[in-house]
C-alpha cells in the first residue's frame, strides 16, 4: 500500500458542493458523513488490496 490511507473528506468542501448543487443543508450535513464512512472504508480496502482499477469506467 505505500503508506497512503485516506482518512476523511473536507466537509467543508463536501456542504459547499451540495449546496452549489442545490441539496439542502441539513440534508446534506446529515447524509454526507455516513457516505464519507463507507467511501473512505472502500478507498482504503481498495488500495490495500493493490486495485488500481478506477470505480468509473473509462470511455
Amino acid at each position: 500500500m505505500g503508506g497512503a490511507t485516506v482518512l476523511g473528506w473536507d466537509m467543508g468542501a463536501a456542504l459547499a458542493m451540495a449546496q452549489a448543487l442545490g441539496v439542502d443543508p441539513l440534508i446534506a450535513a446529515e447524509c454526507l458523513p455516513e457516505i464519507e464512512a463507507v467511501t473512505v472504508r472502500k478507498l482504503n480496502e481498495q488500495m490495500a488490496s493493490g486495485d488500481r482499477s478506477s470505480p468509473v469506467p473509462e470511455r
